[in-house]
């Protein structure tokens, strides 16, 4: 015999093949009783609570794990629905998934449930459902043979039978998971909610219906917002430390959360109030029940946090703005509100602080508005968008057009044609200006020389440009003038260049010295709008200044022939400025000439050129050019 014993030969003229293990043997005609034994009493003496469950929902068998965590007697469980143990009928989509698993339409379904405990305390449940696919005799159920007749899996999927229910108690793991939530939603500092629960009650409160799902009580549809920030909380952390800002910010916190509780129930839903960074907190309006209510809160938020703060023997006065928004909830967008909120912040900040600012929605317009113009302006240089036109400018004497006055228009292709006071602030806000303003100033020299060429036998006109005062700053103006210069061919004797009186009153290092070497180059200086800014006469004596140029708020006070009442006070001032910058040796411009009394009453007194409608209004380059050809030949 050899070492190894031969295995078992197949049956004659049977297949080739081996033989039906014992294993796949008692799978195929179900456990052995001593198997049954052992799943009944892994079942009986686990600590996880189970239960079976027929196709009908009830309780065949619970097991003791079961009826510990629920207070009962496990017997007295059977044929009681399943479902009201777990309560799975308050929920619509678990009741739904749980009968898909009853009725072989589904493989599994998990969920965690709040159970209640007979004595009166609340338990979180994880809750599995299974069905029971496997062989007849493998159920736990009583000791009949025929309790647990095995589904029919052919076609794929389950068919309706019984299913195994496990509950385990998982209160302790919920417990830490709010309280790690917990932590994660509130601010440390202040113990109020976060930005991230904000946010979170936010969303939720934009997408509640318009009636409370268990009383059906009607809402208003409606959610209001104050969106504050502390004034001058930096210098708090400057001068006195962090640790009396934290103090100071959870003082702040403490009268906001009182403000908020003091609100009566009946004029609306409930406040959250939240500290969402640094020094900016948000009181939430649930259901708000309209605008009066929050302009009412953001009254008394304000007097609640001017009153003084008495902190480790620091007394701290401080002040908040307010953004206040109320809408509906109706097409109202977490960033949307948070949009509008922190706009109407920015507004209550510039407003000058210390103060509540409700939202606007045509002042928001106007925002967006300039905001659209911030973003297009710099390519619409390149794109060709901005034109001149020029207005003239005239002899008072002999009343005839010595000059003209370049006037930037932008052929917006959103908004049409807009004037300067449209974009010009924006311009030197982004720096923009820089390049605009040489483009203008190119173009102004480069029309003024062209009219020069095509009418030689008249009296060359002088261009004036509008200078801003950051061109000074930001470029190199000086060269740009004399490049244009170059390379147009004017004389600087007809560039003349104007800038504010704000600006060139305080000029002094950098600016001054631009100035003085336009000057030397032979380029003409004017203070535009003069007498509305600094008016400081003895440091107006030293500028490299030529022309004065009146601003039109003075001339308006010589109507007569209008109806209007004149002012004595505007023809004193005018005739006293005239008159010094004549001794100056200066010459004057009115601006806003409107009426030929207008116009005489200044020719009296000494203006020397003056600019209104009363002569033309800013016009196309052709129309000059038709003024020039009317001019009389010296």
């Amino acid at each position: 015999m050899s070492g190894t014993s031969e295995g078992p030969r197949p049956p004659a003229g049977g297949s080739s093949g081996s033989a039906p293990s014992p294993v796949t043997e008692r799978h195929a005609t179900g456990p052995t009783a001593s198997e049954l034994r052992d799943y009944r009493a892994a079942f009986r003496v686990t600590t996880l609570p189970m239960a079976v469950v027929d196709a009908q929902g009830l309780i065949v068998r619970a097991n003791d794990s079961l009826g510990g965590l629920l207070g009962t007697d496990p017997a007295a469980l059977a044929a009681q629905p399943a479902s009201d143990l777990v309560d799975f009928a308050s929920d619509g989509r678990a009741w739904h998934a749980y009968r898909e698993v009853l009725h072989g339409r589904r493989s599994r379904f998990h969920c965690t449930r709040r159970l209640k405990h007979p004595d009166g305390h609340s338990l979180w449940a994880e809750i599995t459902v299974v069905p029971m696919t496997g062989p007849t005799d493998a159920c736990p159920a009583p000791d009949t043979t025929d309790a647990c007749p095995a589904p029919d899996t052919a076609g794929g999927g389950s068919a309706p039978g019984r299913v195994l229910l496990s509950v385990a108690d998982i209160s302790d793991r919920h417990e830490l998971q709010m309280r790690l939530r917990h932590l994660q939603m509130h601010d440390p500092v202040t113990r109020l909610p976060n930005r991230t629960l904000f946010f979170e009650r936010l969303s939720t409160a934009l997408e509640t219906p318009p009636y409370q799902d268990d009383t059906m009580v009607p809402r208003h549809g409606r959610i209001g917002l104050c969106y504050l920030d502390l004034d001058g909380f930096k210098a708090v952390n400057d001068t006195l430390g962090h640790r009396i800002g934290d103090r100071l910010l959870a003082a702040v916190a403490g009268r906001l959360t009182d403000c908020a509780g003091s609100g009566s129930p009946h004029r609306g839903g409930s406040h959250l109030v939240a500290r969402l960074g640094g020094d900016e907190f948000a009181i939430l309006v649930e259901d708000s029940a309209g605008t009066e209510q929050l302009t009412e809160l953001a009254r008394t938020l304000l007097t609640a946090i001017q009153r003084p703060f008495d902190l480790a023997g620091q007394r701290l006065s401080v002040s908040a703005s307010i953004g206040v928004v109320e809408r509906a909830v109706a097409g109202t967008s977490p960033t949307g509100l948070m949009q509008a909120a922190d706009t109407t912040l920015y507004w209550a900040k510039a407003d000058g602080k210390a103060r509540w600012t409700l939202f606007d929605p045509e002042r928001n317009a106007h925002r967006m508005t300039r905001q659209a113009l911030a973003s297009t302006l710099r390519p619409a240089v390149e794109r060709g968008e901005f034109t001149l036109e020029y207005q003239p400018l005239v002899g008072m004497t002999d009343g005839v057009v010595h000059g003209v006055e370049a006037l930037v228009r932008w052929h917006h292709p959103q908004f049409g044609v807009l004037a300067p006071n449209r974009f010009i602030a924006i311009a030197e806000e982004d720096g923009s200006i820089v390049q605009l303003g040489r483009w203008v100033l190119r173009t102004a020299c480069r029309q003024a020389r062209r009219w020069q060429l095509d009418h030689p036998d008249q009296p060359p006109l002088f261009i004036s440009v509008n200078v801003a005062v950051r061109q000074v700053w930001d470029s190199d103006l000086v060269a740009d003038v004399a490049e244009i210069l170059a390379e147009t061919g004017l004389e600087p004797g007809l560039l003349q260049l104007e800038l504010t009186e704000s600006a060139v009153m305080g000029s002094a290092g950098r600016p001054l010295r631009a100035l003085q070497e336009l000057s030397d180059m032979g380029v003409r200086i004017a203070i535009d709008d003069f007498g509305t800014g600094y008016s400081n006469l003895a440091y107006l004596s030293r500028l490299p200044v030529s022309v004065l140029k009146l601003d039109g708020s003075f001339v308006r006070g010589f109507r007569y022939d209008d109806g209007s009442h004149p002012s004595p006070a505007d023809e004193t001032i005018v005739e006293a400025m005239v008159q010094l910058a004549h001794r100056l040796g200066l010459t004057v411009t009115a601006e806003c000439v409107e009426t030929a009394g207008q116009a005489e009453r200044l020719r009296r007194i000494g203006c020397d050129t003056g600019q209104g409608w009363l002569y033309s209004r800013a016009v196309s380059p052709e129309l000059i050019a038709g003024l020039i050809r009317t001019r009389p030949v010296p």
